[in-house]
């Protein structure tokens, strides 16, 4: 990025413009609660990664399981 240029990206969760700067801990997003909501949406599957799992679930009948 050029010096004096101004990266702005839409937040992720709200859509809000997100100045992207050192400064802004929270980017991509606007702000740490946009950011909890994303990884709230990731950890209760509203959000996935098309494809085949890599590893299968294990059961609670499996063997494998402690």
């Amino acid at each position: 990025m050029k010096s004096g240029t101004v990266h702005q990206v839409d937040c992720p969760t709200c859509q809000a413009v997100v100045v992207w700067t050192d400064s802004n801990k929270y980017r991509p997003f606007c702000s740490e609660r946009c950011k909890l909501v994303d990884l709230g949406d990731w950890a209760t599957d509203k959000r996935i990664i098309a494809g085949e799992p890599i590893y299968p679930d294990v059961g609670e009948d499996s063997e494998s399981a402690l």
